[in-house]
């Protein structure tokens, strides 16, 4: 074997030499082209005469020569003119016989690989890919598989030099007998797999006359195989073809094919299970152990006694390997399989920009993408959203049980609903055009049961018999819900999850959908106050109110309601409105503070969609979306100080080089003092009277030396339910309703943000203050400032004794209340 190795090392050297040489003078040739093709033109002419002269002597002198030197002249002659013949196919002389892989594509091959998505504690999240191949070493791979592939596909594989002409022979003679059979090596294999010769691009003019086509794709093939024994060892040639092969069943390369058959990995795969996978090559589909599992079982067997003609296992270990049955743990790996799909479709959306900047394509180009999620705090996210949606929507169905939920706000089902629902469908579009917008045709159809897979809690999904339009009813009876948690520090995201199926609603509800923020705004209004010198300790009646203002030049008055429709009438600090949710005062330091500085602090701490300037501003009227809110309570938790969220910290492509790196940019967007007081009065949501975040008490939070605040927020008609949790660490927040805003709950009782969207956030972090490995999420708030805090935020909340003492008339709002006449209780 040594010898043979190293008399494979010499003539690959010699190979190697000439080779260069033949590339040269193609090269200088294209150069003559491509700078004077007259002058190219001409000496091609001058050369073609030169050769018939040389030709003519060389008929003369043939014909004087005696028989033997003959046959010697018409052997060599021969030789020379298939090695013209191997040069003009490798060069595509005038185009006649098809581009062939270059040097360049030999040394530096091009296949499609899978990118990974790695979380930031170093799991495999999932992948991006059009051909689910992950490569893998020589060293990764079992021995047994290496024999078993050698034995059953090229049994002379160290002995040649990419083409076994004692194959072709062989090949030649069963052809002559009637019984055609392939004589195609490893390395020739290679080659179809991983350049694809055989296609429409490596086709030349004469690759369209019959018969010729196969000797011109043979005669590449053999090329390229030599070309690829010049510059790989055998070992490489081998790994490179394990991980290029189709296994089927969407498994490209060796990695993907064990996990997809056995849930294993190479280095680990048996004789049985090597001779399986092995015998997928001859036919995908044909030996597929799961479509065709006795003809898989059949050639599984064939294999195995290969392996005992060549000397590898006994006599009796291949008839107890034979005898085994076909032992699979089958399970295709698709793009949208695992945790976090949501996110992968987002970070999917985000790299978009980046792969046209830098020429990477996330799908083919083998990266490993490392992100922010944490995948045990992902999992801990996506259980409790499933946990809680499920409670929910098993009151939402008994809630409406007998009814539509889909009605106005006068309890009646609003008009064709479904029915313009099912206009935006992709069938109804396609039947539109069919039935050349005949309505009785199109309805007909749509009301046609038919078999159909639709969610469902217990089984994920499951199948029914529905018409389409039925089908839509059933689809829009369910509630929605989302989740999303970063690090204020950092803002890094660690847990993301869209809504509650991603198969059936790509519509991710953190990051694309935008719905009104209902009292969580309420953070950017008592932001402005205390920017503008309101201490969270003044007070302000609550009391009815109207705001007057003008639109379009007609005069309005908005006369806001709390949410139990009931006011306290007596003076209430702004820290316990805050935590009260108390509209009537909310709407008072937005008078006094002006809509337009509330929408400036929004934007600073984090807001990015359009916010409209009107009064109902105050009380969350314009949409948002889930993340930006959340990063907005992270950037006071950060000391006022912001950063955009992050999803990505690295990107290295296939051999590791790093190609894209975060680099953390952060800006100071209001003071220190400012940010404290609103986290106070974030903190106070769990210690002042009637505040909505206590509701957190419920939950196994406080065993772990860590501090809680919040906000919760509800939409008018409870259409949408919000809550974001602080602690020191970490910021979470949720957000519940229906697909469209007029399927919801029809009481506060059911429907409002502590009761619907608050229990995510207590069950997420139930699990990850709980987890030891993520104990460094546990902390405490600071108890002093780093600075001196010039406004007084150490009250409590005072009730009178006797509240029908305060002056109950209404309060019409025409100018600011003075700040200086209210008196803060103080302690």
């Amino acid at each position: 074997m040594e010898k043979i190795k190293e008399n494979i090392s010499i003539f690959r050297k010699f190979l190697v030499f000439w080779w260069s040489k033949f590339i040269f003078w193609l090269k200088y040739l294209e150069e003559i082209v491509k700078r004077d093709l007259p002058f190219a033109l001409m000496l091609i002419n001058l050369w073609w005469r030169k050769f018939l002269i040389w030709r003519r002597y060389r008929l003369e002198r043939y014909r004087r020569l005696i028989w033997y030197r003959k046959i010697a002249n018409l052997f060599l002659t021969g030789v020379v003119l298939l090695f013209i013949y191997i040069f003009l196919v490798d060069i595509n002389f005038l185009w006649l016989f098809g581009r062939s892989p270059g040097l360049y594509s030999i040394n530096r091959p091009e296949q499609s690989v899978a990118s990974e998505i790695i979380t930031a504690d170093g799991k495999l999240l999932g992948k991006y890919f059009r051909e689910n191949r992950t490569p893998v070493s020589y060293e990764e791979i079992s021995p047994k598989l290496i024999n078993t592939l050698i034995c059953t596909e090229d049994a002379r594989f160290y002995s040649h030099f990419g083409i076994d002409f004692h194959g072709v022979l062989a090949a030649f003679k069963d052809m002559t007998k009637g019984k055609p059979r392939g004589a195609s090596t490893i390395t020739q294999q290679l080659v179809k797999n991983m350049f694809e010769t055989r296609n429409h691009d490596y086709t030349g003019l004469f690759g369209y006359i019959p018969g010729l086509r196969l000797l011109i794709m043979k005669t590449k093939e053999w090329i390229s195989a030599v070309k690829l024994e010049i510059f790989y060892s055998k070992e490489e040639i081998l790994t490179m073809y394990l991980n290029t092969v189709n296994f089927g069943s969407n498994s490209y390369g060796i990695k993907t094919a064990a996990k997809t058959f056995f849930q294993t990995t190479p280095a680990e795969l048996n004789y049985e299970q090597s001779a399986t996978l092995v015998g997928l090559l001859k036919a995908t589909t044909t030996y597929s152990p799961v479509l065709n599992p006795e003809k898989s079982k059949s050639r599984r067997n064939v294999v195995l006694e290969n392996l005992f003609t060549h000397h590898v296992i006994t006599r009796q270990e291949c008839d107890s390997l034979k005898e085994l049955p076909l032992k699979l743990d089958f399970r295709i790996e698709q793009s949208n399989d695992g945790n976090a799909l949501y996110f992968k479709a987002y970070l999917a959306k985000f790299l978009e920009k980046w792969q046209e900047e830098n020429d990477y394509d996330i799908y083919s180009d083998g990266l490993k993408i490392y992100v922010t999620i944490d995948s045990r705090m992902q999992i801990y996210a996506e259980q409790a959203v499933n946990k809680q949606m499920r409670r929910l929507q098993s009151r939402f169905f008994e809630h409406w049980r007998g009814r539509n939920p889909w009605q106005d706000e006068k309890h009646r089902d609003i008009p064709n609903f479904i029915e313009d629902l099912a206009k935006k469908t992709d069938a109804y579009i396609a039947l539109k055009d069919s039935f050349d917008n005949n309505t009785d045709s199109i309805n007909k159809y749509l009301n046609l049961p038919r078999k159909i897979k639709v969610f469902d809690y217990r089984r994920g999904e499951k199948d029914t018999t529905l018409s389409i339009m039925d089908s839509i009813r059933y689809m829009n009876r369910f509630l929605h819900g989302s989740f999303v948690a970063l690090e204020p520090e950092t803002g890094n995201i660690r847990a993301w999850v869209g809504d509650i199926s991603f198969k059936f609603w790509q519509y991710d509800k953190v990051a694309q959908a935008k719905r009104q923020a209902g009292s969580t705004f309420k953070l950017f209004v008592y932001t402005a106050a205390v920017m503008n010198g309101i201490s969270p300790c003044a007070t302000r009646i609550d009391k009815p109110i109207a705001w007057r203002f003008m639109i379009g030049g007609k005069p309005r008055v908005w006369t806001p309601q709390n949410a139990n429709r009931e006011f306290l009438r007596y003076p209430v600090t702004l820290k316990n409105a805050f935590a009260r949710s108390i509209n009537t005062i909310a709407v008072q330091i937005a008078y006094e503070v002006g809509i337009s500085e509330i929408i400036k602090y929004a934007h600073l701490l984090g807001i990015k969609s359009d916010l409209e300037y009107n009064p109902s501003l105050c009380l969350g009227s314009s949409d948002v979306t889930l993340l930006e809110l959340v990063n907005s309570y992270s950037t006071v938790v950060n000391e006022g100080i912001y950063h955009d969220p992050v999803i990505v910290t690295r990107i290295e492509d296939k051999e590791g080089n790093i190609i894209y790196e975060h680099e953390s940019e952060q800006k100071r967007v209001i003071p220190y003092q400012a940010a404290w007081l609103m986290t106070e009065m974030l903190k106070g949501g769990m210690t002042e009277p009637g505040a909505t975040t206590k509701a957190l008490w419920g939950w196994d939070l406080f065993r772990y030396n860590t501090n809680f605040g919040g906000k919760t927020g509800t939409s008018s008609n409870y259409s949408d339910a919000w809550f974001v949790g602080v602690t020191p660490k970490l910021v979470g927040g949720a957000w519940v309703g229906g697909e469209h805003r007029s399927i919801h709950f029809r009481s506060g009782q059911l429907g409002q943000g502590s009761r619907t969207a608050l229990p995510i956030f207590g069950l997420f972090m139930e699990k990850v203050l709980a987890d030891k490995t993520l104990k460094h999420y546990r902390g405490k708030f600071p108890t002093k400032p780093k600075e001196t805090i010039l406004l007084n935020y150490k009250c409590h909340t005072y009730v009178p004794p006797d509240t029908t003492l305060v002056d109950s008339s209404q309060l019409i709002i025409t100018n600011p209340i003075p700040t200086d006449s209210i008196v803060p209780v103080v302690e």
